[in-house]
């Protein structure tokens, strides 16, 4: 299985994980629930679009943005 670092340099281009980042995508690939609750600019897209390309089956965002 590719590890999200891998993801993450191959895919995204990035080399490294910003703050809590990494925590939080470890938590969401462990299948546990998880609220991130990050400033504008922390990363907070990324930990969701890694596990949905990581995990199988079909990711579904809901976002109550307006």
């Amino acid at each position: 299985m590719t590890t999200p670092l891998e993801i993450l340099r191959t895919t995204f281009g990035f080399p490294a994980f910003r703050g809590v980042q990494a925590q939080v995508i470890d938590r969401v690939m462990a299948g546990k629930r998880t609220a991130a609750i990050m400033p504008t600019g922390a990363g907070k897209s990324l930990c969701y679009q890694l596990p949905a390309l990581a995990l199988p089956g079909t990711c579904v965002v809901v976002s109550p943005l307006i």
